[in-house]
């Protein structure tokens, strides 16, 4: 089955359709990950995107149920070069296609993803459609023109209610803000002895503190942060009453808490191979990230966030931390299941911050 992309310039690409025959227009970005198509497809952080696989053999592991990054699927696309639907990985359940046509999620396959790759570097992320073959080039460049980028997403893809992920023998009490939490974050609090209540990203102050958490926690989620204003509010609340950690959207909504500002990246980073320096310890680490916003560095100065970490690659804001408030935190994701462990120190570090507090003369009481 041939289908075609279409991007908003008027480029084109014809390849072989896999996962649902359904056409959609997105935004286009690309990921430079060897592994890991299963948390990508799966991360609610690339809610409204269609994603390019730089690697370019995927599908050849398929599916397994335990890897899924959150229990519902987001992405519009995903653009490959080749793709295998014969997995050999003994754990795999599903194929990649199988899944994707489940979920509404078109592919293709058999393009030169690294042309389009040099694409999106040198003109930036933009709009594409995947479509038939035969559709008419003039058409879809009018569907893609008269497209407008959703601003929507955080409540798109946040859970409706409160759910709890519990572990033995906790030592505190997580509250998470569900921007679009990956699963692996909440599976990393729970390891680390934290019984961890997920609440939708527009809980008030007063519904949160009825759980006596001892830290909030701020998630992952996709789209321009300035857009979450709720959870921007919250932070401004809660600031100096409980040890935060935010990851992700969560870093960005924690800066434009404090007055700094945001701005969308030419093309964001995608991947797990990201170096950034530690600049708390002059040490570098290797990275996952999924972003299109990062906080200005210019706009940190009076704000009372201290940068901590910086992208070795472009200079972006990777880290920053309010010692004062017990406030940290990154750009790029410690918890990646399919990536570098270089970061999972940043969990310690909320756990001491929590300790600090007095959080674990709470630990055996039975709070929710």
């Amino acid at each position: 089955m041939k289908r075609k992309l279409v991007l908003e310039d008027g480029r084109f690409f014809i390849g072989t359709g896999f996962g649902s025959s359904k056409e959609k227009i997105a935004e286009i970005v690309f990921n430079t990950s060897v592994v890991g198509y299963q948390e990508i497809l799966s991360d609610p952080s690339y809610c409204d995107q269609m994603v390019v696989m730089s690697y370019p053999l995927i599908g050849n592991y398929g599916l397994t149920d335990e890897d899924y990054e959150s229990k519902n699927i987001y992405m519009s696309g995903f653009i490959v070069h080749e793709y295998n639907d014969l997995p050999s990985n003994f754990r795999f359940t599903k194929t990649l296609g199988e899944v994707m046509d489940e979920n509404n999620v078109p592919g293709i396959a058999d393009i030169d993803t690294r042309e389009l790759v040099r694409i999106i570097r040198e003109h930036g992320s933009m709009k594409a459609m995947i479509t038939s073959v035969d559709k008419p080039i003039e058409e879809c460049l009018e569907k893609i023109k008269n497209y407008d980028f959703p601003k929507n997403q955080v409540s798109k893809v946040s859970s409706k209610k409160v759910w709890y992920s519990r572990t033995r023998n906790p030592l505190y009490t997580v509250v998470a803000i569900d921007c679009g939490v990956k699963l692996n974050i909440i599976r990393k609090l729970n390891q680390c002895g934290c019984n961890v209540v997920v609440v939708p990203y527009n809980t008030s102050k007063n519904e949160i503190l009825k759980y006596n958490p001892d830290g909030l926690f701020l998630s992952n989620g996709p789209g321009d942060p300035e857009n979450v204003s709720q959870v921007i509010e919250l932070v401004k609340e809660m600031k100096g009453k409980l040890p935060i950690l935010g990851i992700c959207l969560g870093h960005q909504i924690i800066g434009l808490a404090y007055g700094a500002k945001t701005y969308k990246m030419k093309f964001g980073h995608r991947g797990s191979n990201h170096p950034v320096k530690n600049l708390l310890t002059d040490k570098v680490e290797i990275t996952s990230q999924n972003h299109s916003f990062a906080i200005d560095i210019k706009s940190l100065e009076g704000t009372g966030l201290e940068l901590t970490h910086i992208n070795l690659i472009d200079g972006e804001a990777e880290g920053v931390m309010d010692k004062e408030n017990d406030v940290i935190a990154v750009q790029y994701h410690p918890e990646s299941a399919a990536g570098p462990e270089d970061s999972e120190y940043v969990f310690a570090r909320f756990m001491d911050l929590m300790k600090k507090r007095g959080g674990s003369k709470h630990a055996q009481k039975n709070r929710y």
